[in-house]
């Protein structure tokens, strides 16, 4: 409490009586205490927020709150699994603000919150929130999916076919290669073993093992293009050296490989 020296001198000062002086000290107090946000200090913001397709966000406008705007910042952006957050919540109060929040494109909203009056419409293809307040704090919470475009839908599906491609035709090249590997080896084989056959002996000796049935003379000859004295001699050569077999049936004789 204050002296009464100091009390009469305030009220000569002001002229006032001893009575009006402390009521208006008490009102004061009083006043100080429950209405602490009388002197506080406030804020005005009057920004565009604009958030790109990879959390990056960028705030434009005026602002006499520090640090307020941004350029390709992700403070106020985060990612949990397949859902987006953009969370700008400021505890202090704003005198007046307005904000212009435009999501990504293609972006689909799940949760949405924000202090004040709230608007939202597209504009371009994008969701575009708008809100505005007086005398409160600036909140904005929004939770958002990307979803996929059909450009890149269809680019998708194009890498996936282009991949798909290259395997089948990594597949068919392999199994041509092989195809071919396994003829060559085959005819080296035959090489190998019809050592000291001449050439019309190999080709009945390989017509013989591609057929895998025994063949008439005539079949032999009509397949090889070759004269009846040729074929008659040559399989009778053939069967000397233990090669083949011939089976006589009727007026034809059956041509097969000798089993070993």
């Amino acid at each position: 409490m204050l002296s009464g020296r100091l009390w009469d001198k305030i009220r000569r000062k002001m002229n006032i009586n001893n009575k009006t002086l402390k009521i208006s000290i008490i009102i004061i107090l009083i006043s100080t205490l429950f209405y602490p946000s009388i002197s506080a200090e406030k804020y005005y913001a009057d920004i565009q927020i604009s958030i790109d397709s990879s959390g990056f966000v960028d705030i434009e406008g005026i602002s006499d709150y520090s640090n307020l705007i941004v350029q390709n910042s992700n403070l106020y952006t985060y990612k949990k699994q397949s859902y987006w957050v953009f969370n700008l919540t400021k505890n202090v109060e704003f005198s007046d603000y307005f904000f212009k929040l435009t999501l990504p494109e293609d972006a689909k909203i799940n949760y949405i919150k924000t202090s004040g009056l709230l608007g939202i419409e597209e504009e371009s293809g994008n969701i575009v929130i708008s809100g505005a307040g007086k005398n409160e704090e600036l909140s904005i919470l929004v939770q958002y999916q990307l979803e996929p475009n059909e450009y890149q839908e269809m680019l998708t599906d194009q890498i996936i076919y282009l991949f798909l491609g290259i395997i089948i035709f990594i597949l068919v090249v392999l199994l041509i290669y092989n195809i071919m590997k396994s003829q060559a080896k085959s005819a080296k084989k035959i090489n190998n073993e019809f050592k000291g056959l001449n050439k019309r002996q190999k080709d009945i000796m390989t017509l013989l093992i591609k057929s895998k049935r025994p063949l008439t003379q005539s079949e032999i000859k009509k397949e090889l293009k070759l004269p009846k004295s040729a074929v008659s001699r040559n399989i009778h050569s053939l069967e000397i050296k233990g090669l083949i077999e011939i089976e006589k049936i009727g007026m034809s004789n059956l041509i097969r490989i000798k089993k070993q």
